[in-house]
């Protein structure tokens, strides 16, 4: 069976993967770019937004790990779009025309809509299910391929909860939010389950993954 992956999700070190006062020019509320920071220096993160050179070093190597695999993705309403974004029928997502993402990608709201196919092969599905019954749909469109879990911090907190996570990358980046949205809260013994590597780097971040014991 296809296996469940999680990537390049980053935390402070107060375990905040996202801000407060999400907003349209701020898909990461109050911390702006602080948390990723890290992947935009690597060659990865350039080409994502179509400029020349990043680094090559190790930090590159975790993030390039985001795409290869990858036959579909799932992600929660605050990552597709700020607060409201339900109400505003033009909202197509954070990314323009050309989503990084490449496969079907199904985007958790109880409030669904009208799939959008995107540039590039992304194509937004709008599902209220929960992370199992999501997962399903998700694998169903996959090709037999990996499903990736997206974000935000509740999404991802959900599906770990629910045991359906495989592989999960974390970085943590030396800085302090304060507020915010906190991956870690009720996850309490979550190492139990997984062998758990860490990589510091010259960054400054250190690379944590999470690998589901047999």
């Amino acid at each position: 069976m296809s296996l469940v992956r999680i990537h390049n999700f980053s935390v402070s070190l107060d375990g905040f993967a996202t801000g407060e006062g999400q907003a349209p020019d701020a898909p990461f509320g109050h911390a702006g770019e602080r948390l990723h920071e890290w992947m935009f220096a690597t060659q990865f993160g350039n080409r994502m937004f179509g400029t020349p050179g990043g680094s090559t070093g190790t930090d590159n190597t975790f993030a390039e790990r985001f795409l290869p695999g990858i036959g579909a993705e799932i992600m929660g309403a605050g990552k597709f779009g700020p607060p409201g974004w339900q109400d505003d029928a033009e909202w197509k997502g954070w990314w323009g025309p050309n989503p990084p993402f490449h496969t079907p990608t199904y985007v958790l709201t109880h409030r669904p809509r009208p799939s959008i196919e995107m540039e590039g092969g992304t194509t937004f599905h709008f599902l209220d299910a929960s992370p199992a019954e999501a997962l399903a749909v998700a694998r169903d469109a996959s090709g037999g391929q990996d499903v990736r879990i997206g974000g935000g911090p509740t999404v991802v907190r959900d599906f770990l909860r629910a045991g359906l996570v495989d592989q999960l990358h974390v970085v943590q980046v030396p800085i302090l939010l304060g507020r915010g949205v906190r991956l870690w809260d009720g996850l309490e013994s979550l190492e139990d389950a997984y062998d758990v590597e860490m990589v510091s780097t010259p960054s400054g971040v250190t690379h944590i993954t999470f690998s589901r014991r047999a």
